[in-house]
């Protein structure tokens, strides 16, 4: 775990929890594309680059996820190189009491604000800021999260963030996080197209190809689909389908994985109502999901 990968001329990654890519802009300056999960990961980081002689000259976040973000606040107080995002991304990483509080629904409790959801603020700037590498290329990959992007280095690395899993991640967490349900789609089918010399998603093996990982990741989403849709050919409550997904996928309930399943149920509930697969009703103070007719 944080062995040093490299895959291009000029990029690499770290291979860790949420991969956190290097791009070596010359020998002695490198930005870093995300940046781990916390202060220990940040150690680390640092240590890699101290250990190859490199400056960090900034740090690219693909989006708002505390294990993406975590290890921002370190390194920027230790280096003072800039934090890039941009969108809702900046806010939730100027302010990452937003992050839980937008999983839960509300303002969370303790147990929700821990680093697992809650990274430590950043100073932020835009992607359109002069300091920005003008040779790193942006790639919106909305879906899993609001504003996520990806990066082109100039070796013709594709960092991707988290728009695809590996079999072995979907395997094991069954449901894994959506925000946008149709967008996450029309991701799944732009990156489909894309030319890369080498593809680099957060939780998954680097490839040449991406197309396989795509139709798996694809594939993972109908799977749900039907699920919910056979859940609500009785009319059902939110929470009624939450608890019916943790049983089906033999997920293990924590106030965590309630707040992230949960919001991804309700992504899917949003997106096939919008669809005309399911519609909701009310009935003695309750709001209930059934399958359209």
């Amino acid at each position: 775990m944080y062995e040093l990968e490299q895959v291009g001329t000029q990029s690499y990654y770290i291979n860790c929890p949420a991969k956190i890519g290097i791009y070596a802009q010359s020998e002695r300056e490198v930005y870093l594309i995300d940046s781990g999960n916390d202060k220990e990961a940040a150690k680390k980081v640092l240590k890699i680059a101290d250990s190859k002689g490199w400056s960090i000259k900034g740090i690219l976040n693909t989006h708002s996820n505390a294990d993406h973000i975590g290890g921002n606040d370190f390194i920027q107080n230790k280096t003072s190189c800039p934090v890039f995002c941009s969108g809702i991304e900046a806010d939730f990483t100027r302010h990452p009491i937003l992050e839980p509080s937008f999983l839960y629904g509300g303002y969370p409790c303790k147990n929700l604000r821990n680093k697992f959801l809650m990274a430590k603020e950043s100073i932020v700037s835009d992607f359109s800021s002069p300091e920005f590498p003008k040779d790193v290329e942006l790639i919106p990959l909305p879906g899993h999260f609001f504003d996520m992007v990806g990066f082109r280095t100039p070796d013709n690395t594709v960092f991707l963030a988290d728009c695809v899993s590996s079999r072995a991640t979907l395997e094991k967490y069954g449901v894994t996080f959506i925000y946008d349900v149709s967008a996450y789609l029309e991701t799944l089918a732009h990156i489909e197209t894309l030319k890369a010399d080498i593809f680099v998603p957060s939780h998954a093996d680097p490839c040449n190809d991406v197309s396989e990982l795509v139709e798996i990741n694809r594939q993972k989403v109908y799977e749900i689909e039907q699920v919910i849709k056979t859940i609500c050919d009785t009319p059902k409550t939110t929470d009624d389908i939450i608890s019916e997904i943790f049983r089906r996928f033999n997920l293990t309930m924590t106030i965590e994985q309630y707040v992230l399943v949960g919001s991804t149920v309700r992504s899917y509930l949003s997106w096939m109502k919008d669809l005309g697969v399911l519609d909701f009703t009310t009935d003695n103070c309750m709001l209930l999901w059934k399958t359209a007719k």
